[in-house]
């Protein structure tokens, strides 16, 4: 039996994961922002880690995928963000 997240958990997770990324990115984000970046970062995380043979499953898997994802997200979006066309 897998444990599946429900969307009301994965706001939630989304939203403590959002936030735990940024804090350690030392971003200014809002709370809407947070819950994005916590259950994007899960999904393109979850998909990175899928390719190389890692599964993570469950509340715990998510939330270390949110923070890693967002991270991720964080730190593209510094990226282009640095750059002015």
């Amino acid at each position: 039996m897998e444990l599946q997240v429900g969307w009301l958990a994965a706001i939630v997770v989304g939203a403590l994961a959002g936030w735990i990324a940024e804090q350690f990115m030392r971003s200014e984000q809002g709370l809407l922002m947070n819950i994005v970046m916590g259950i994007l970062g899960a999904l393109i995380a979850n998909a990175v880690l899928a390719m190389i043979g890692v599964q993570l499953g469950g509340v715990i898997g998510y939330l270390i995928a949110g923070v890693v994802g967002a991270c991720l997200l964080i730190a593209v979006g510094r990226a282009f963000k640095g750059r002015r066309v």
